[in-house]
């Protein structure tokens, strides 16, 4: 299995870097939140590699781990920055899933070490 619509994936990584810089620019000129920053930062960080993974995973022929941990990659930011934003927008969130995000992108990258590392038996 490779990758399902890489197309979508690059997609949401130009939607997060877009939105990691706009969250940067509030942060620099409007917003002094520290989470404003964070938000910034791990958008801009996964829309990088969201990117890069969205043309490496087809070229390099890798298999359903390393698909998984793309979307896993891309559902987690969602979810961590996600709320981030809202509480610093709101006040609070009304689903507080930052915990959640974080620890499906740490296990989305070490999933990603495990689709790169086990061989991809092809059909």
């Amino acid at each position: 299995m490779t990758l399902r619509s890489p197309r979508l994936l690059l997609a949401i990584a130009g939607l997060y870097g877009a939105a990691g810089v706009a969250a940067g620019a509030v942060a620099a000129h409007r917003v002094d939140d520290p989470r404003l920053l964070t938000a910034s930062t791990f958008l801009m960080i996964h829309a990088a590699a969201l990117a890069g993974l969205s043309a490496a995973i087809p070229a390099l022929g890798l298999g359903r781990i390393a698909s998984v941990a793309c979307w896993g990659l891309a559902i987690g930011t969602l979810m961590f920055c996600g709320d981030l934003l809202l509480r610093v927008w709101l006040g609070s969130s009304p689903l507080p899933v930052a915990p959640f995000g974080g620890s499906l992108m740490i296990l989305s990258w070490l999933a990603l070490i495990a689709g790169a590392l086990i061989p991809h038996r092809k059909a």
